[in-house]
């Protein structure tokens, strides 16, 4: 987790754009003018921003809520997200306590084979919520049930 990256994300967005520009750069013909050591330096740029921000860059906003599978490791992601009142939906284990997570998933955090179960459970429950808002924001009748009744 880059440090700042959701309480100093205007600044973290002026990487991504850089890492957005060496990309095209690299693409377009542009870059066989310069020097080599030019050219080295830009490797080299374009691999640590790769490295650090890579993964947001297709992020256009802050998350609506951050989900985490080691506490203790990404401490810094879930302190951010509280001071921002982002959800934090998290695997914790035993060894880490479960301040500041909105909800908490108890389970091994260590082994790979939980982290893949973890891992496609939400992301199937993701998949499934777009898929029923997408048919939701498609009806034109809503039907209201009142509980009253």
């Amino acid at each position: 987790w880059l440090g700042g990256m959701l309480t100093n994300y205007r600044t973290v967005r002026h990487s991504v754009d850089r890492l957005v520009s060496l990309e095209e750069l690299f693409a377009s013909s542009k870059i066989e003018r310069l020097s080599k050591k030019e050219r080295q330096g830009l490797v080299r740029e374009h691999a640590k921003l790769a490295r650090s921000v890579g993964g947001i860059k297709e992020m256009s906003d802050r998350p609506d809520a951050l989900f985490v599978i080691d506490v203790g490791y990404e401490s810094i992601a879930v302190t951010e997200a509280g001071k921002l009142g982002i959800p934090v939906v998290a695997v914790v284990d035993t060894n880490n306590p479960p301040d500041g997570i909105d909800y908490v998933i108890p389970g091994n955090d260590d082994s790979i084979r939980a982290i893949d179960l973890y891992l496609s459970a939400a992301a199937e429950a993701i998949n499934t919520a777009r898929s029923v808002g997408r048919a939701a924001a498609t009806d034109e009748f809503v039907e209201v049930v009142d509980g009253s009744a």
